[in-house]
């Protein structure tokens, strides 16, 4: 038996919300100001002001005397600038905004770490009903589009590896059939993307394609987001061209900032 789809709170709160976002930002990125802040979130400098003292209190943050917020003690891992995922997603964030003018869709940049995904930049749809941010979520890897993309560049004993029973001892009900995600990831390495009808949330349909380094090797995946009704299955083939058209500028942009 599967985990169970991750779904909003009934009822969220906005505060909270964005004190874990900004958390993850700092944590993964290495530091922002309050402008940067302000302008990710899109809320007041005087709001993220706020957000970041109480961060810096609970020593989740700590400020230097460049008057940038960086990740604190709390956060047991360090990022640094120039890290591979600050760069890509420094490098991705025009280039999902402009996924967003063509396609009008929720577009995403995310990393695997052994059998999870983390989404780790987000450009918004501007339509009323839209798939809002993922940025800073954790997903399993098997139940997302980017997910399953970069499992696909595994060998058999790499993937048996990631998901070995051992390491699912306390939690074998999250442990996916490997049977059944071996022939979903050869499917995917002949088609060259994934389609995602609600593996990780219901009512959202992702599609999406790999991003490569200079040496073939898949180090992200770039995926737009919708909302299921507005799916139009005759519409794959054109979203996948426009993803994967992204992606090539995406890679360009990547070899030459290395």
């Amino acid at each position: 038996m599967d985990k169970p789809l991750k779904t909003p709170p009934p009822y969220p709160v906005a505060s909270v919300d964005h004190a874990l976002r900004v958390a993850t930002m700092l944590q993964m990125e290495g530091g922002a100001t309050v402008s940067q802040i302000a302008e990710r979130l899109g809320v007041a400098r005087s709001t993220a002001h706020r957000i970041l003292a109480m961060l810096v209190y609970r020593d989740f943050a700590v400020q230097g005397d460049d008057r940038v917020y960086r990740a604190g003690p709390v956060l047991e891992l360090a990022a640094h600038s120039q890290s591979l995922v600050s760069r890509l997603r420094a490098a991705a964030l025009p280039h999902l905004r402009r996924v967003v003018d063509l396609l009008d869709e929720t577009a995403n940049l995310t990393v695997r770490t052994g059998d999870t995904a983390r989404f780790i930049a987000s450009a918004e749809s501007r339509q009323a009903l839209r798939v809002g941010s993922r940025e800073g979520m954790v997903f399993p890897a098997h139940r997302t589009t980017a997910g399953l993309l970069l499992l696909a560049e595994l060998s058999d004993e790499q993937l048996a590896e990631v998901y070995a029973p051992e390491r699912y001892r306390d939690r074998p009900a999250e442990r996916p059939d490997l049977a059944a995600l071996r022939t979903e990831l050869t499917r995917l390495r002949r088609n060259g993307f994934a389609v995602n009808k609600e593996l990780s949330e219901r009512g959202l349909v992702a599609v999406g394609v790999p991003v490569r380094d200079r040496d073939g090797a898949a180090v992200a995946g770039l995926s737009v987001s919708m909302p299921g009704t507005r799916y139009d299955p005759h519409r794959l083939r054109t979203l996948v061209a426009a993803l994967e058209t992204t992606a090539h500028r995406l890679e360009q942009d990547l070899a030459a900032r290395s």
